[in-house]
C-alpha cells in the first residue's frame, strides 16, 4: 500500500512538472511620460530580445537590428492625442542581454484629455502577448493592457 502512494504521489509531482515546462510568456512593458518642459511624450518599450528578433527576422547583434526595430514599431504602434493622429519620431533601441528597450516620442503636445493608442506589439507573433503601457501625464498615472482583440485603447485625463 505504501508502495503504490509513494508510486502514485512521485507520478503526480512529475507530470506537475512536466505540465509547466514549455510555458512561455509573452509580454512588453512601455512606460509613458509626458515633459512638460518639451511638451513631448517619451515612449520607452521593453521587450524580449529572442521575441523582437523574430519578428523583425534579424539578429539583434547586427547594424541593421535598429533600422528593422524602427519599421516595425512604426507599423505596430499609433498615437492620438486629443483627436489627432500623430507621428512617432523613432530615437533608438538598445540591446541589453535579454532585453532590448525601444525608444520613441510625440513631441508638440501642450495639452492631453484624451490619449488614444494602438499597440500590437509582437501580437502578430504570439496570439498570447500582453503588452502592459503606464502614462503618466502630469502626476496623474494610468495603465492600460494591450492583447489580441484589444489592440486598441483610450486614456482620458
Amino acid at each position: 500500500m505504501k508502495k503504490s502512494i509513494l508510486i502514485l504521489s512521485l507520478g503526480l509531482l512529475l507530470l506537475s512538472i512536466f505540465s509547466f515546462r514549455d510555458i512561455d510568456f509573452f509580454s512588453s512593458m512601455t512606460k509613458v511620460d509626458y515633459i512638460d518642459g518639451s511638451k513631448t511624450l517619451k515612449f520607452t518599450t521593453k521587450l524580449n530580445t529572442t521575441h523582437i528578433s523574430q519578428a523583425v527576422k534579424i539578429d539583434p547583434n547586427t547594424a541593421a537590428f535598429d533600422a528593422e526595430v524602427k519599421k516595425y514599431i512604426n507599423n505596430n504602434v499609433d498615437v492620438s492625442v486629443n483627436g489627432t493622429a500623430r507621428t512617432l519620431t523613432f530615437t533608438g533601441s538598445q540591446v541589453n542581454g535579454e532585453s532590448v528597450w525601444v525608444y520613441y516620442e510625440v513631441s508638440n503636445v501642450s495639452e492631453i484629455s484624451s490619449l488614444k493608442v494602438r499597440n500590437s506589439i509582437l501580437i502578430g507573433q504570439f496570439p498570447k502577448q500582453v503588452n502592459i503601457m503606464n502614462v503618466t501625464y502630469k502626476g496623474t498615472l494610468k495603465t492600460v493592457n494591450f492583447q489580441k482583440g484589444k489592440e486598441t485603447s483610450e486614456i482620458t485625463f
